[in-house]
């Protein structure tokens, strides 16, 4: 199933990062455990990669609100994680003296330093959960050691996206762009509102183990929050830090606006098969019938996971497991979560449908591709 055993990296997972930059979707869940893909969560992408390259000692380092993401993870064996020795360990939230839950990476690990300290690995790998990705990490940590380096993060090249720009403020979390010289970070920019292509950190970073926890250590004592800017930009000439350029299919998930256009682009093949072609990516595993389409159903370019049942016409649309569409029904660019029902007669169009959402009968519901209408968990319309 899996590669052999990397025993050279320790994976860290932060699956609350920028939950506030899509407060609907994380009301009852976080960022890691937001449905994806119609069959998927967006933690499930990184911790496959991590598990496809070995990496098999993963943390998760949960602030709040994982009741969901602890139920779709299980104990971990989808993702070959369940060992004797690392497998998958979801760590609680670190409390201080204080009495506040961490805010950034460095509380986050500080909280951990001596599990840190126990561990074998020689290189230990962090990241988020709100980039969607297939990632070579063994790929990230040859040319890590090729290039002598103290710490890579990996970037990728794209537009910096609007919705970044307009909430930049700090509870919103921090995004990075790099200037690169020679392929060493050179500058960091901490929430950029330059236009155009940028070098966009995708918060992948792979760092020696021992190195890591001096820094924590040095860094927590200062009163210091988040990695990057706190830790990593004041050490831009200390360190050798490098820049690693992702060319592979990135999702970028930043506002609603975004998860909407990400799912939407996966019903082009081309996209599709960018993403998931480069190895495997598991998910919680439902026994669940195939998907039904009754007598008369129309179906065109969707994405539909199994247990759904079709009777009506659905176009250009994301169904996740359970999903019924019953005759008369019209669904056309719609994101319909798990278990959500649409009624005879309804017509719905640019609408992303939480779990469980009922939209009754003859009810017509439009949003815009640039203003989808969101419909809450559990609720009926």
């Amino acid at each position: 199933m899996m590669n052999n055993t990397n025993k050279s990296a320790l994976g860290i997972i932060f699956p609350n990062s920028y939950d506030a930059l899509i407060p609907e979707l994380v009301n009852v869940r976080l960022m890691a455990s937001i449905p994806f893909a119609s069959r998927y969560r967006l933690i499930d992408f990184m911790l496959s990669s991590m598990a496809n390259c070995g990496i098999d000692n993963i943390l998760l380092m949960v602030r709040n609100n994982y009741h969901s993401l602890m139920d779709h993870l299980g104990s971990g064996r989808e993702w070959d994680l369940v060992r004797k020795n690392g497998g998958l360990n979801i760590f609680p939230p670190f409390a201080d003296k204080t009495n506040k839950p961490f805010v950034g990476r460095v509380g986050a690990l500080a909280g951990i330093l001596g599990y840190l300290q126990s561990q074998k690995e020689n290189y230990v790998v962090l990241s988020d959960t709100n980039v969607v990705v297939n990632f070579d990490f063994n790929a990230m940590i040859e040319a890590h050691i090729a290039s002598g380096a103290d710490v890579t993060i990996a970037y990728n090249e794209q537009e910096f996206p609007e919705s970044i720009k307009e909430s930049t403020a700090n509870d919103k979390g921090f995004y990075y762009t790099f200037g690169i010289e020679n392929g060493r970070v050179a500058k960091m920019f901490v929430n950029s509102r330059e236009s155009g292509i940028q070098n966009f950190s995708m918060n992948i970073t792979l760092i020696g183990r021992e190195l890591l926890i001096d820094l924590i250590e040095n860094a927590y004592i200062h009163g210091e929050e988040y990695f990057e800017r706190d830790v990593l930009l004041p050490r831009l000439n200390r360190l050798n830090i490098q820049a690693y350029k992702y060319d592979g299919y990135v999702a970028r998930i930043c506002d609603m606006k975004s998860y909407f256009d990400e799912n939407m682009r996966l019903l082009d093949d081309h996209n599709l098969d960018a993403l998931f072609s480069e190895a495997p990516v598991y998910t919680k595993i439902r026994d669940d019938t195939p998907t039904r389409y009754i007598d008369g159903a129309k179906a065109e370019n969707i994405m539909a996971a199994d247990g759904c049942t079709i009777e009506g016409e659905v176009e250009n649309s994301i169904l996740f497991r359970g999903v019924k569409i019953a005759k008369g029904a019209k669904v056309k660019n719609c994101i319909l979560m798990q278990g959500t029902v649409v009624e005879s007669g309804a017509d719905v169009e640019y609408v992303i449908a939480d779990k469980n959402v009922q939209v009754t009968a003859g009810k017509e519901l439009k949003g815009t591709d640039t203003f989808p209408v969101y419909i809450g968990k559990n609720q009926k319309v």
